[in-house]
């Protein structure tokens, strides 16, 4: 069920909360495939064991047994990386809803969306659609309201 904003943006404020979904959406799927990376990393360093090194004695890159201290382990740049990922998204996230008037807790529900595996990609898919059906809904309606005082 779509969320209503708590008061109605203005229409000069069009511009910026389109900004601020394409915003939202590159940070949404940068984030989410991070969090791909971080899941896959989780996997090799618990499951199997292993990390992933770049430019280390073994070439080029490789996996090797976890917890070997190297300047060029792979699986940390990527753990670190996802982390400011992840503050971008929360910044994109909060002025989305901040422009878009949503209560706070639409950016609990969103700022979710980076810390469990895939789910950045559906939220994000989710929200854009609402956001954009509602600025043409809101843009339909002003035409309508405009031709209508104009034909009076």
């Amino acid at each position: 069920m779509p969320t209503r904003p708590l008061r109605t943006p203005p229409t000069r404020d069009f511009p910026t909360i389109r900004r601020s979904l394409i915003f939202y959406k590159t940070f949404a799927y940068a984030t989410g495939t991070a969090l791909l990376c971080v899941t896959a990393e989780v996997i090799l360093r618990y499951v199997f064991r292993l990390q992933v090194e770049v430019g280390g004695p073994e070439g080029l890159v490789a996996l090797v047994p976890a917890l070997t201290s190297h300047l060029s382990n792979l699986s940390l740049i990527v753990l670190i990386g996802h982390g400011y990922l992840y503050i971008a998204y929360l910044i994109s996230d909060f002025v989305l809803i901040t422009v878009m008037r949503y209560p706070i807790t639409r950016f609990i529900v969103i700022a979710l969306g980076g810390v469990v595996p895939f789910l950045s990609f559906i939220t994000e898919r989710r929200v854009h659609q609402e956001v954009a059906g509602y600025l043409a809904e809101r843009e339909e309606r002003e035409r309508a309201k405009a031709a209508a005082a104009a034909s009076a």
